[in-house]
């Protein structure tokens, strides 16, 4: 049974002020969802996109950051597009809470600030 997909408040408006740059970041986001994220969860296959994030003291829920994301409004780039996704997967409850997306060249790393407001 897939997870349940739950996108909060803030990755909503990080989305909607990268969509003015990036259009098919929606699009590119349910491919994503559908054809990685879920089966990384659902069957274990890896395709070495995902990678655990470990260094914030927070064990429960499990956090990720998404480093390979194939966006087609960054034509050339292939998934090394510079768009990162960062979410939390609650194993027991099988669900996953997108927490935020960014773009790399607008900044280096995720907001720790709201992650550790958000789980701890």
């Amino acid at each position: 049974m897939p997870p349940d997909l739950v996108r909060l408040l803030e990755f909503d408006k990080d989305t909607k002020r990268l969509k003015k740059r990036f259009r098919t970041l929606e699009e590119d986001l349910d491919v994503f969802i559908r054809s990685a994220l879920i089966p990384f969860h659902e069957e274990g296959t890896d395709y070495g996109g995902i990678v655990r994030i470990s260094d914030m003291g927070i064990e429960h829920p499990s956090l990720y950051k998404v480093k390979r994301f194939a966006c087609r409004a960054l034509k050339g780039r292939g998934n090394q597009s510079g768009i990162r996704i960062i979410y939390a997967y609650f194993k027991d409850e099988n669900r996953i809470e997108l927490v935020e997306v960014y773009f790399k060249g607008d900044k280096a790393n995720e907001d720790r600030k709201r992650i550790l407001a958000k789980y701890t």
